[in-house]
């Protein structure tokens, strides 16, 4: 009951890691709405769920940030948490620095970061007037180390872990809290999809727990730092991995 009664907001969340920060969030009374661009299937998800509903958002329709979260408010008075789950990567397009087309960097990079800024900017306004909230990142590990291939995203969840901190600073005075949740390789959907079992097999050797994560294994960090039980901890960039 962590989060009883508290209004969370989540995008992208019918699947991977998104639906199971929905599922946990639920399941610690919250009151829950799934942003999302398939409202048929967010509404069969929501249908199983105890107070769950839903709100359209589609990341390539920038104004549906704003609408998502006015919706809600609309609907549910306020809005306590955000979650930014929504992230994009095209592993077979977005290669190593010499060889990635500088539109699909421009178009990752736009769509990962505009993401996040948008949807936390038109959150805050309401967070600010009720008097705080907490915004929740979903970044990734690869935005620390860099890697071989994906400059885009990388970058793009670099630029998300900077922004986290930006926002935990100038909000503070507003009691609104910001941290990002990093994400080691998770064992989802989009993984098994657009990573081959040789590169998984070789990532997992660097990994001393010899294993992927597991996607409510991110959502119980995402858990804690939405709960009262964090309510000093602000502009942290927490590694899950």
């Amino acid at each position: 009951m962590r989060l009883k009664d508290k209004v969370v907001l989540i995008t992208a969340s019918t699947r991977g890691i998104g639906l199971a920060c929905v599922k946990k969030c639920a399941k610690e009374d919250a009151r829950v709405y799934m942003a999302a661009r398939n409202l048929d299937r967010a509404q069969e998800i929501a249908d199983t769920l105890d107070g769950v509903k839903i709100v359209y958002n589609d990341a390539t329709k920038p104004e549906t940030f704003t609408s998502m979260v006015e919706d809600l408010v609309k609907d549910a008075g306020r809005i306590d948490v955000l979650v930014n789950n929504f992230g994009t990567s095209n592993p077979g397009k977005d290669l190593d620095f010499a060889h990635t087309d500088p539109l699909i960097f421009l178009n990752t990079v736009t769509l990962n970061l505009g993401s996040v800024f948008m949807a936390s900017q038109a959150a805050a306004k309401h967070m600010e007037a009720q008097g705080g909230g907490s915004i929740i990142n979903i970044s990734s590990v690869g935005g620390l180390v860099p890697d071989i291939s994906q400059v885009a995203y990388g970058t793009s969840k670099a630029a998300i872990n900077y922004l986290t901190k930006l926002i935990a600073v100038q909000e503070a005075k507003n009691k609104i809290r910001c941290n990002a949740v990093l994400p080691g390789m998770t064992s989802t959907e989009a993984v098994e999809t657009n990573l081959t079992e040789e590169f998984r097999s070789l990532f997992l050797r660097h990994i001393p727990l010899g294993r992927m994560g597991l996607p409510e294994e991110i959502a119980a960090a995402v858990v804690y730092l939405a709960s009262d039980e964090a309510a000093y901890t602000t502009g942290q960039i927490l590694t899950v991995s």
